[in-house]
């Protein structure tokens, strides 16, 4: 069965993920020289990997289906926790795809007679 769609929401998912989370790690750069705060440095961090996370899993997802989709559902609520607002788009791409890998059925072949 093809899952070329899961695939597409993951990665496109996973790479609008990475930009958030770089915008991110630039605002906890900020706050760090300002104020002295790595608060918002780690949650970057941490979105950064959760997007690398859903990369990866958007790549899975045609090997392994449930694999796959349980790496794009965990990756996708991880970025909306990690990066709220900036994490919105990602999870909204994410989450559907994880869905869709975890509960998704191969088609049935009719047997030949």
């Amino acid at each position: 069965m093809s899952r070329t769609t899961e695939m597409v929401l993951g990665i496109l998912g996973g790479l609008i993920g990475f930009c958030g989370a770089f915008f991110a790690l630039f605002i906890g750069s900020i706050d760090e020289a300002v104020s002295g705060s790595n608060q918002i440095l780690g949650l970057g961090t941490s979105a950064f990997i959760f997007s690398g996370l859903a990369v990866l899993g958007g790549i899975v997802v045609k090997f392994n289906p449930k694999l796959g989709g349980w790496l794009l559902l965990i990756s996708g609520v991880a970025i909306l926790i990690s990066i709220s607002l900036f994490g919105v788009v990602p999870a909204l791409l994410l989450v559907p795809a994880g869905l869709m890998g975890i509960i998704r059925k191969p088609k049935q072949q009719a047997a030949a007679a």
